[in-house]
């Protein structure tokens, strides 16, 4: 395992290319991939990087992976798509399966995770009406500060970041936000026309914030004794990625709905879920909600195949055991530039000393030296490996971050 050598060869030219012609939402670190397996992003110079961030947990079963690529290849050689015009053969066995592995009846199958959280949205003020009674427009969904579920319109009316809602109203009413983690603030907004509490278990953009451990317990309870949904956001945090099935799981709380996606289409396409009892689903009629893509016949191959792995336990018990060796070695870099570090499995925030530098001038750095991670709010990293990692990897990584934060240590 070596660093890269200095940019230079295709790269630069490759990056003027996208700068010119793809819109300007996002800033990537100046890596183009080429190639990838494993852990291990090659990029068009013929550089290795181990990537460190898995595509935002998309990739929670590295690139690649050989089962889920044969799985593909042969639904390629068979079936794509139809629409949900006609049946399938792969839509049936899949949404059984993950309804079986959610401990849950029925699935709305759909592409992205916004499109989950959408459609969970949708799905709550269609139960609160026909089911909990609630009156024509006064229904609210309670969700947390700090939050992110996506970035559509309705999304981002309910985003406390500055950045996401700037320039994009008019807003969509219905939301009440309170702080993630604040239970007597969740309990003083759920009022008798609550439909809905949507939460990420552990908030990932935020910069992977743990709830205290009386919280989702509390939700659970709440929206019990109210009658409305709890809605869990798994979309990041769900698949094995905090070394449980789902994260929700680590407090011993069974949400209504399930809301997952990135790790369910295998790093090979986009498929995203809604999964609850039919009790709930069955307020949804032909015609209110739909997807020409959603449930597509390679997708549910992939998908099938992601919740058959997921299934065997081997990649929960993956992501706890090598978790703990992450979060001890990254532990052990407080007072060295490192100021915090929060998580569970193979997931973390770290939070560095400002003096350091910021999140991206880290990543940059740690991209230099052959890792990749992503910044996001100020000053902290997100670590986010693929679940096959292997140990010696994971010290290569964080001997490279010791070494990055020695070299921006403020003289």
């Amino acid at each position: 395992m070596t660093a890269p050598s200095a940019t230079g060869g295709r790269t630069p030219a490759a990056i003027a290319l996208d700068r010119r012609c793809v819109a300007h939402n996002y800033a990537p670190l100046p890596i183009v991939a080429a190639g990838a397996e494993g852990v291990w992003i090659t990029d068009i110079d013929g550089n290795r990087y181990l990537d460190f961030l898995s595509a935002y947990s998309a990739l929670n079963f590295g690139h690649r992976h050989p089962r889920i690529i044969a799985a593909a290849h042969a639904q390629l050689d068979a079936l794509t798509l139809v629409s949900r015009a006609c049946h399938d053969h792969r839509l049936g066995p899949f949404c059984a399966a993950l309804a079986e592995l959610c401990g849950k009846q029925t699935v709305l199958p759909m592409n992205s995770g916004a499109e989950a959280v959408e459609s969970g949205i949708k799905l709550a003020r269609k139960w609160g009406a026909e089911v909990k009674g609630v009156p024509n427009e006064r229904a609210n969904i309670v969700v947390a500060e700090n939050n992110f579920h996506g970035r559509t319109i309705s999304i981002v009316s309910f985003s406390s970041d500055p950045l996401t809602r700037r320039g994009f109203g008019p807003y969509t009413p219905g939301f009440r936000a309170v702080p993630f983690g604040d239970g007597a603030a969740l309990t003083a907004a759920v009022d008798q026309h609550t439909v809905a509490v949507l939460l990420e278990p552990i908030q990932g953009e935020a910069g992977v914030i743990v709830p205290p451990d009386d919280y989702l317990p509390r939700a659970r309870r709440i929206c019990t004794e109210h009658n409305a949904l709890l809605i869990a956001d798994e979309i990041q945090s769900g698949l094995a990625r905090t070394g449980r099935t789902f994260a929700c799981d680590h407090w011993a709380v069974r949400p209504d709905v399930y809301l997952l996606g990135k790790a369910l289409g295998g790093g090979v396409v986009p498929l995203s879920a809604v999964v609850a009892d039919a009790s709930v689903m069955a307020v949804l009629h032909p015609g209110e909600h739909g997807s020409t893509f959603g449930g597509n016949a390679l997708a549910c191959a992939v998908g099938t195949t992601v919740v058959a792995m997921v299934a065997t336990g081997e990649f929960q018990a993956r992501s706890a055991d090598l978790g703990r060796r992450m979060h001890q070695r990254l532990a052990a870099l407080i007072g060295r530039g490192v100021s915090a570090v929060r998580g569970r499995g193979l997931w973390a925030g770290v939070d560095v000393d400002p003096r350091f530098g910021t999140g991206r001038q880290l990543s940059l750095r740690m991209a230099g030296k052959g890792v990749l991670v992503k910044d996001t709010r100020g000053s902290t990293l997100r670590f986010a490996p693929p679940l096959v990692i292997t140990a010696d990897e994971i010290d290569w990584a964080i001997d490279r971050f010791a070494e990055a934060l020695d070299e921006a240590a403020p003289r």
